[in-house]
């Protein structure tokens, strides 16, 4: 491809202004626009062809029909569409007519080059406009989930700018029990709060079966923070509602969509949660996070150490209560679906693998495990027991101890032939089994 016949060809067809004329051959030399890649070989055909120099009026371009002229005036726009947002990453999609499109290829076949030669329009619009946009923000663009996706219409004279979702990182411990994850509704009513024309009577008018959730605690805080329209709790699985969270905590993403401010302080974000939450839920260790934790926390498998507060229905020895244990340490437990979950859980057989098994039998060690469980526990007790068991994610931990009507084999109430049953259940740790969940892949650093 000679640079000279493309130009001549070109000119030949009508007024082509320069960033159409140059994108024919925006695969040379690099480092130059097509805008400069046009002038250049208008330039240079002038001289070669001792023509006097001419350069159409841009507005008079049949390619492009006069949008290379445009691409300050779009990108003032797409500033203007984002007054008031934060952001530090951005990208620019253009939709370009079809004619324009058509033009493009009818030039291309008038030069005698290949239907892909050069650039489309399109790319140039894209980045012509971005790199202005990046000039009057001080932001880069980004081609992986940018803070700000920009879309012009150029047949419909529009420029939309969807500001995408902002993540904050955390574990919480939830303090009481009766505190589901997340907002619970009334299955009777769906929500409504409504029977007919009276309040539903199962959850009094309110559409929920359950005041507070942990979700209510959070999200709403990271929300305001962040100035977002909406927000979603994405938790590493859940625990029972009568069950604590504690130790360590459980992992979540609070997902905050279409945030006016991401330049947020998380400490004293933590600090605002934690005020509001009021001793009912705590978080720690809050972080901005890239999109990927969401999938990462709502995915990975977790194993789980739990302490449980166990009653049967006989007295137990020590010695029996023992071997049982040791019996259910490091075996492989088949679950067939609970009962107490069946309606929302498919019907099969689950595996699932114990790791450990121990026995409190000191009062002392479980002085932080639940005020209402001390005076209910005496290690000289043959009727009650505390217990704690790690296990891999997935394993009921309520089943593995009652056996739920032979539905959980191996169970510890099957191996002591009594009928057991869990009063009360705290989670002390919930651990990524492959990584930890602190990944700094996973992270943004605080200036980003």
């Amino acid at each position: 491809m000679d640079v000279l016949d493309v130009a001549a060809d070109a000119i030949a067809t009508g007024p082509v202004c320069d960033s159409c004329l140059g994108r024919l051959v925006a695969d040379r030399s690099f480092g130059l626009t097509n805008a400069e890649r046009g002038r250049s070989m208008r330039t240079a055909l002038a001289l070669a062809r001792d023509d006097p120099f001419e350069t159409p009026d841009p507005a008079d371009c049949w390619v492009c029909e006069g949008r290379c002229t445009e691409f300050d005036e779009w990108a003032e726009r797409a500033v203007a569409a984002v007054e008031g947002i934060e952001f530090d990453t951005y990208n620019v999609g253009t939709r370009p007519p079809p004619l324009i499109e058509e033009n493009g290829r009818l030039l291309r076949e008038e030069c005698g080059l290949d239907p892909d030669a050069g650039e489309k329009f399109k790319s140039e619009f894209n980045r012509e406009v971005g790199k202005r946009v990046g000039r009057l923000t001080e932001t880069e663009v980004s081609f992986d989930r940018p803070h700000v996706q920009f879309t012009i219409d150029l047949d419909e004279d529009r420029i939309d700018a969807k500001v995408n979702s902002a993540f904050v990182y955390g574990r919480y411990r939830k303090l009481e029990r009766d505190i589901p994850q997340t907002e619970w509704p009334c299955r009777e009513c769906h929500g409504s709060g409504r029977s007919g024309r009276e309040p539903c009577d199962h959850c009094g008018g309110t559409g929920y079966l359950y005041e507070d959730s942990v979700e209510e605690f959070v999200a709403p805080v990271v929300e305001d923070v962040m100035d977002g329209t909406e927000s979603v709790f994405h938790g590493a699985g859940r625990e029972d509602v009568d069950a604590r969270m504690l130790g360590t905590g459980r992992p979540f993403v609070v997902e905050v969509e279409e945030p006016r401010r991401r330049r947020v302080d998380v400490d004293r974000l933590q600090e605002d949660v934690n005020a509001f939450a009021d001793g009912a839920v705590e978080v720690e260790g809050l972080r901005l996070a890239t999109h990927e934790m969401v999938e990462r926390v709502k995915r990975l498998d977790a194993s789980k150490r739990y302490r449980a507060l166990v009653e049967f229905d006989d007295e137990v020895a020590p010695d029996a209560l023992r071997a049982a244990a040791d019996e259910l340490e490091g075996a492989t437990i088949e679950q067939y679906t609970p009962n107490r979950v069946d309606h929302r859980r498919a019907n099969l057989t689950r595996e699932r693998e114990v790791y450990d098994v121990a026995i409190v039998d000191e009062k002392a060690d479980v002085e932080t495990f639940d005020d209402e469980a001390i005076p209910a526990f005496d290690p000289d007790d043959p009727h009650h027991a505390i217990v704690e068991i790690h296990g891999e994610g997935g394993l009921y931990i309520k089943e593995l101890v009652s056996s739920d009507e032979g539905r959980t084999e191996p169970s510890l109430a099957g191996l002591l032939d009594v009928d057991a049953r869990v009063i009360h259940l705290d989670v002390l740790s919930v651990e990524g089994e492959d990584e930890p969940f602190e990944d700094e892949s996973y992270f943004l650093d605080s200036d980003e």
